[in-house]
């Protein structure tokens, strides 16, 4: 089985292509495959299938073991690998999030339409019903709380976006958790930090759900662009500043998708036994 090592500014992945034999795994045995080696591990690992209705079916594990439905900067590595394979223009990456497009943007950079955002407190999903563009949501004390209401979306997966003044002033890896598993979340929660800097250009840190502080998170760079962009603080094109890159977010006003490009990197092709 073809086995390749990617990543999507810095985003690791672990591409299994199973189209001739489906790659399914146990949770342990997935969190083994993740684990570091010298220093080394994956953020999620993807399992890639034959698709009835796409180019390809992408699975999605987190580095817990769990599956989840998106993740935004394997759909770029995934369509990378497509649209060498197929020559096309564009291809289609069926989720179980839905069916995305890939195309090639300018240079070796990847654009991914990654849909419309789900903005409403059912969709996300959200335990009651809210307002989520200012979720009622406080960490710490009542009184003087860490961090309070976070604007809510879905890009396929939960997100809660709190705008803070400065990313580096938070002990992210202590505070995402409260946020991740919190009983407003049925389903848990990416937590992003976003610093804006001004209105095409944000500074985000995300703690992933099931994954923790990784250097890019493509979902988490959408949802905080249309959160952003739905308060009014920010244009609905922005450049998104992670710690392993840069891409750009652009939520169309014509159309409402959601489109993100940036770079994928591939590290390594291996074979290995099924």
């Amino acid at each position: 089985m073809r086995v390749l090592h990617m990543n999507g500014c810095g985003n690791r992945f672990a591409v299994f292509d199973g189209r001739d034999s489906p790659w399914r795994k146990s949770a342990d045995e997935i969190r083994a495959v993740a684990k570091p080696i010298k220093g080394k591990g994956f953020d999620q690992i993807i399992g890639l299938e034959s698709s009835m209705r796409a180019d390809v079916f992408m699975r999605i594990w987190n580095s817990d073991g769990g599956e989840v439905a998106a993740c935004g900067n394997a759909s770029r590595c995934v369509g990378w690998l497509m649209l060498q394979e197929t020559g096309k223009d564009q291809v289609l990456i069926e989720t179980e999030a839905g069916v995305l497009k890939a195309s090639r943007a300018d240079g070796d950079l990847i654009t991914v339409d990654m849909g419309s955002p789900l903005l409403t407190w059912e969709s996300i999903p959200l335990a009651e019903k809210m307002d989520t563009r200012f979720v009622d949501l406080k960490i710490g004390p009542m009184d003087n709380p860490i961090l309070s209401r976070p604007s809510c979306v879905s890009m396929g997966n939960p997100h809660a976006v709190f705008f803070v003044e400065d990313v580096s002033a938070y002990d992210i890896p202590t505070v995402g958790p409260l946020v991740e598993w919190h009983p407003l979340f049925p389903e848990g929660a990416n937590v992003g930090f976003a610093q804006i800097l001004d209105r095409d250009t944000i500074r985000l840190r995300v703690w992933e759900r099931g994954a923790g502080l990784t250097i890019a998170c493509g979902t988490g760079a959408c949802a905080a662009a249309v959160c952003a962009a739905r308060l009014g603080r920010t244009e609905r094109k922005v450049r998104m500043i992670l710690d392993g890159g840069e891409i750009v977010i652009h939520w169309r006003e014509s159309d409402d998708r959601v489109l993100m490009t940036g770079p994928i990197e591939l590290e390594a092709e291996l074979e290995i036994a099924g």
